[in-house]
């Protein structure tokens, strides 16, 4: 049900990126309002916004956004940015959604930062199959994507990782919002002066060194301007993992995204 759902969506923003990717007319050649967006992500911001006012605007694309299958493995596509890529895949991580959510908001003259959360996948609120519970075990600090949106006087947290089904194995879906309350956190943020990337998070030893320590760490919610910031912060974080954190996240990201193909065509628990 759901792949079938969004196979027509992939193909159409398909279609759309190879029609208006010609030569001499530049990916970010259209520009409304403040926002420059690519053919790609204004057909899609049209079709999710069309006669709807600003508000009504807000929560359609937050939903949609959200209604992505969620996935930490994406398809190869012909897309040049993350934004295009999640829609023409039909698929992505909480990187991707958020940076489509945040330049579909900054259309509608919303002002928007980046926000990154530092947490462990070994949550136990979620209802991991054994297997996938000890491979996320041992893994390291991972960063999560979220924004900061201003709505009115407020700087609320706006969140579109989790898709519906998932909320039966328990991640925290924001089903429904209303456009300028607080969202929900997908994840549980570390707050902590200690935790680094090379923390033992089965045995919450700290880090190996003092020197390690000052590299890396964990400082709760940090935000971004700009994807550029964002990207450096992120990259710099990951940096300090070792080659075997680095293979284990892999196949946990392999299992795990194909634990959640299988989770959205389980029936709900009775």
């Amino acid at each position: 049900m759901i792949k079938s759902q969004y196979g027509w969506f992939c193909t159409v923003f398909r279609d759309l990126f190879v029609k208006f990717d010609v030569p001499g007319r530049g990916v970010d050649s259209i520009v409304q309002g403040n926002q420059p967006l690519s053919p790609v992500i204004m057909s899609a911001f049209h079709a999710w916004t069309d006669g709807l006012d600003t508000r009504e605007s807000i929560c359609s694309i937050f939903s949609h956004i959200r209604d992505i299958p969620y996935s930490l493995v994406v398809p190869a596509t012909i897309a040049k940015s993350p934004q295009e890529e999640i829609l023409l895949a039909g698929t992505g991580s909480c990187a991707a959604k958020h940076y489509l959510l945040a330049d579909m908001f900054r259309h509608l003259d919303l002002n928007v930062v980046y926000a990154t959360f530092p947490f462990l996948w070994n949550d136990p609120d979620i209802l991991y199959p054994p297997e996938l519970r000890k491979l996320a075990a041992p893994l390291p600090v991972a960063h999560h994507l979220a924004c900061r949106v201003q709505i009115g006087s407020s700087w609320v947290l706006v969140d579109a990782t989790w898709d519906l089904p998932l909320a039966k194995a328990g991640f925290p879906v924001n089903e429904h919002w209303d456009g300028h309350s607080e969202t929900k956190c997908a994840v549980k943020p570390l707050k902590s002066p200690v935790r680094t990337a090379f923390c033992r998070t089965v045995t919450n030893e700290p880090c190996r060194g003092k020197d390690e320590a000052a590299l890396g760490p964990v400082d709760g919610e940090k935000n971004h301007r700009d994807e550029a910031d964002r990207a450096r912060y992120y990259n710099r974080k990951i940096s300090l993992r070792s080659p075997d954190e680095v293979e284990h996240t892999r196949r946990f990201s392999r299992e795990f995204s194909s634990w959640l193909e299988t989770l959205r065509e389980s029936p709900a628990p009775g």
